[in-house]
Order: structure tokens, then C-alpha cells, then sequence
């Protein structure tokens, strides 16, 4: 049966009020978490990007839900470390935790002077770091020398299991990269069509594990006020790759996004003050395969969004799920 969680979006809320709201989330019948992992946000009217693994402490501590994050290791954060967090709170919260990797947006990562790779670099850093993590998470000791460095790290707690660590993948070909070493696939809402074939791609070359999906929507009582909160706060993410990696602070977001129109904020957040439109979208990804679905209302003010899908949308689509 498929899960459906609430995506706890660190660039857009405070983190006092976003452990307020997935306490929230849980008591409404949402079952299950995700985070981002930002250094910065996507634009100045976001405005916000708290810590994320020192928010996941309080949160995992707070409620009962499994939870994930979506990280980056291999410029920000050294891979020993990530390995380390990974560990510390799989160990206090065993079988509650995954973490999702992928290679990364310069707005996080030029923060450190290093240069910002090619695509295939960082793919080609992440696999090692991959590597790095999960021989750690182990208990081996590691020393590495490639395009991270890692000189006789060991860690001290590690879990009595394992945590999986996810495939993060928007496009076909990172999807089936990812098959090589990821224990499941995590992508975003796209036209159902692609979507297919990214899990197609994944499953093909052999992926296994679950399928999770993120889905930006834009909810309120009336339609002008969805549209509203979706061009507001989301108008700076609508750009593909490359320019979604590429770009490096809100200013530039800012910038670029001046002109965007709604119409192409509506092709990457499904916006609607329609219940059933959001049921239908989501019953679509439903019979798609994938195990969890996280819901990231792309306003700032969530309360209004928990308390409706957990009482009006959650419940139809456990009965189709």
C-alpha cells in the first residue's frame, strides 16, 4: 500500500514552525516524512533554510513517522560525515531513517570556493562518496584517495542495520545510473508519461528497493489563492536542468524567474483548489508503483493544508492505494 507523507520543506519555513507542523501532520493521518537539505533557499521570498539533520534529531524524537532527507555529499558535506549523521540516527531510530543521495545544486555547494564540477564529475564523486558511506555505515574503517579523500575513518556507533540510501534521479539516464548502487529511486511529480519511463528505466537496469515520489502542490480554498501561493513561492523552481544546477544564489533565482508565467508554474506544481483534481493527480502516481509519496504544499502556511488532505484526500486514496 502506498504511504503518503508530508515533505517538510526547510528553505520555505521556519524550523520551529515546521516541527510544529509534522507533529501536525502526523495526528492528521499523514504517515511517513521527508526533508530537504538547503543551505540556502530557492529565492529571497522563501526565505528561510534551516539545519537539516539537527532538525531530523528533534523531529524523529517528536514523532513516531519514518523519515527521510535528500542530501548531497561530496562538497558542503564529506562523505565521513554524512555517514556519521546517517548513523547516529539510525542507531537512535532504528528502521525509521533513509537518506537520498544525489549530486547536488551549486546554490548549496559553491558556498565552499571549490570549483563547481561538470555533471559527470559530480555524478562520478557521488558514486564514491556512495561508496565511502555505505563501507563506513559498515563499521570498515576507510581510506580513499579519488575525487573525495577520506584518510582512516571509522565509525564509532553505526546501527544494528543499515539505513537504505536512495537513488535521486529526475531524468531517465541518473535514473538508470542509479540502478547500479541505490537501495530505491526518489524523482519529483512530472507528466505521467516520464514518470514511466524514469521507473522503467530504473527498474530495467536491474534497480531494486522502493519507489518514492515528492509532489509540489499548491492547495486553498479558492483556486486564485492556489495560484497565488504557487507563483509566489515556487516560480523560481521551475527551470530544468542544467540552469536548476547551475545557478548559484536567490538573487540569480530571483532574476531569471521575473517573467515566468503561471502557466509554467502549473507544469511543475499541481495547482488546484479542486480536492478531486488533487486525488485524481495523485491516484495517477498511485498506479505508477511507487511505495511512498511525499505531499510538499508549496505555501508557508501549512495547518490549512494538513488538516484538509488529512481529512478529505488522504482517506479516498488509502482506499484506492
Amino acid at each position: 500500500m502506498t504511504v503518503f507523507g508530508f515533505h517538510a520543506s526547510h528553505e520555505q519555513i521556519h524550523p520551529r514552525k515546521l516541527l510544529d507542523a509534522v507533529i501536525h501532520a502526523e495526528r492528521a493521518g499523514f504517515g511517513a516524512a521527508m526533508s530537504s537539505d538547503h543551505f540556502s533557499p530557492w529565492s529571497r521570498r522563501q526565505g528561510h533554510s534551516g539545519f537539516a539533520w539537527s532538525w531530523l534529531g528533534a523531529a524523529l524524537q517528536a514523532t513516531n513517522l519514518p523519515f527521510g532527507v535528500v542530501n548531497a555529499p561530496g562538497q558542503r558535506y564529506h562523505p565521513a560525515i554524512i555517514a556519521q549523521a546517517i548513523g547516529t540516527l539510525a542507531a537512535m531510530y532504528p528502521g525509521r531513517f533513509w537518506a537520498a543521495l544525489g549530486s547536488g545544486e551549486a546554490s548549496n555547494e559553491h558556498i565552499t570556493g571549490d570549483v563547481w564540477p561538470r555533471k559527470d564529475v559530480r555524478n562520478a564523486r557521488l558514486r564514491e562518496c556512495v561508496d565511502v558511506i555505505r563501507a563506513l555505515l559498515a563499521g570498515e574503517e576507510v581510506s580513499h584517495d579519488g575525487l573525495v579523500r577520506v584518510d582512516r575513518a571509522r565509525l564509532w556507533t553505526c546501527p544494528e542495520e543499515p539505513p537504505a540510501l536512495i537513488g535521486a534521479a529526475v531524468s531517465v539516464p541518473t535514473a538508470r545510473w542509479c540502478a547500479e548502487w541505490a537501495d530505491g529511486l526518489i524523482t519529483v511529480n512530472a507528466p505521467v508519461e516520464h514518470l514511466r519511463q524514469v521507473i522503467d528505466a530504473y527498474r530495467g537496469a536491474g534497480g531494486r528497493g522502493p519507489l518514492h515520489l515528492q509532489v509540489h502542490l499548491s492547495w486553498a480554498p479558492e483556486q486564485a489563492e492556489a495560484e497565488a501561493i504557487a507563483y509566489e513561492q515556487w516560480r523560481s523552481n521551475v527551470f530544468a536542468p542544467p540552469v536548476c544546477w547551475d545557478l548559484e544564489t536567490p538573487e540569480h533565482f530571483d532574476v531569471v524567474s521575473e517573467q515566468v508565467p503561471m502557466a509554467q508554474v502549473a507544469e511543475v506544481v499541481n495547482v488546484s483548489a479542486d480536492l478531486g483534481r488533487h486525488v485524481g493527480w495523485l491516484e495517477e502516481y498511485v498506479a505508477l508503483g511507487f511505495d511512498q509519496i511525499a505531499l510538499h504544499h508549496v505555501g508557508q502556511q501549512q495547518r490549512g493544508f494538513v488538516d484538509t488532505f488529512g481529512a478529505e484526500v488522504l482517506p479516498r486514496l488509502r482506499a484506492v492505494a
